[in-house]
């Protein structure tokens, strides 16, 4: 016949040896304790940590003992439900044999899986935030990309941003009494206008092109220059 309290004793002095700061008796009848298992730490220090309270069933251990997350820091729900998910898969496949220290190490292990998952969220976005920066500051140096779709849509807009602006000043004059300038008032008004043929002269330089092809014939027409009475708008008469 198993003698379960002298399996629970032993298992008991064990634990308490192993885990000597983290292992507390909150009852011995029925035996109750808590093991505060912690994570190792991660890049930037960051632990989880989760307190297990175990409780012993008097047929412990050819039956699984009852525990419970006492306690926890830093642990999603998700990952407290992965934990007890993982007790009891490892309570089943530890039967009839003291299991506290096995439960306890693969609840370890699923702390340290749950900061490397952490360590590797960190780095994502980390990774994700210099992406975006880049991005930014690309944008920012090369301008916006114009297109055909947005050239019109913002020719569209400019168009009828100035029609809204020269119908609100059209309509402020009017307000005012202000009358229609004539041209001779806008000369007036605007010296720069009387300048202004001469000034594109000057911009488009004042060389005239002659087409030299009108005078090639000249040296072939009979013209008396030294006759007093030569008039060379008779000449024109003379063929009639």
């Amino acid at each position: 016949m198993t003698d379960y309290l002298e399996e629970q004793r032993n298992e008991l002095e064990a634990i308490e040896s192993i885990y000597p700061d983290s292992f507390t008796v909150l009852s011995e009848d029925p035996t109750s304790f808590t093991i505060n298992v912690t994570s190792d730490a991660g890049e930037h220090g960051e632990t989880v940590e989760a307190t297990l309270r175990f409780t012993y069933v008097a047929k412990y251990p050819d039956e699984p003992p009852l525990w419970e997350i006492y306690s926890q820091e830093n642990l999603e729900d998700q990952d407290a439900e992965d934990i007890l998910t993982l007790l009891q898969q490892q309570a089943e496949e530890n039967l009839g044999m003291v299991m506290i220290f096995t439960l306890v190490t693969a609840v370890q292990e699923k702390l340290n899986e749950i900061v490397d998952a952490m360590k590797n969220r960190q780095e994502e976005e980390r990774r994700q935030k210099e992406k975006e920066a880049e991005e930014a500051e690309k944008v920012a140096f090369q301008g916006t990309v114009v297109t055909i779709e947005n050239f019109l849509a913002w020719k569209a807009k400019f168009e009828l941003e100035m029609t809204e602006l020269r119908r609100k000043r059209q309509k402020e004059e009017e307000q005012a009494g202000k009358p229609k300038l004539t041209g001779k008032q806008l000369f007036e008004r605007d010296h720069n206008l009387d300048t202004s043929d001469i000034q594109f002269l000057e911009d488009g330089g004042n060389n005239v092109e002659v087409d030299e092809s009108l005078f090639q014939d000249i040296e072939d027409l009979d013209l008396d220059e030294d006759d007093p009475d030569f008039d060379p708008l008779e000449m024109g008469s003379d063929e009639d």
